[in-house]
């Protein structure tokens, strides 16, 4: 049986999701750099992504698992070879 979590609990699960969807912005960060992009927008306008909505990512905001793997696709690479850059 699943107890429920306190306050306390939850605030720490939020604050480590937080890190992780940082280190998922700064990989996205990393790849848009890599493919020769210096400003986001330009990428954002050539894959069809609302410009502010990228922005956002690569600021580490949640966001849906669609949108990250529109993002992948982009970059045309494997959710793998995503992942395999994360630290």
């Amino acid at each position: 049986m699943k107890t429920k979590k306190t306050a306390k609990e939850k605030a720490e699960l939020l604050n480590k999701n937080k890190v992780e969807y940082k280190k998922i912005g700064n990989r996205i960060k990393e790849l848009r750099i890599k493919a020769g992009y210096t400003a986001l927008e330009d990428f954002a306008h050539e894959n069809e992504i609302p410009r502010a909505l990228y922005g956002r990512y690569e600021q580490g905001v949640n966001m849906q698992v669609s949108s990250l793997l529109t993002i992948i696709r982009a970059h045309n690479i494997t959710i793998q070879e995503f992942f395999a850059g994360l630290p």
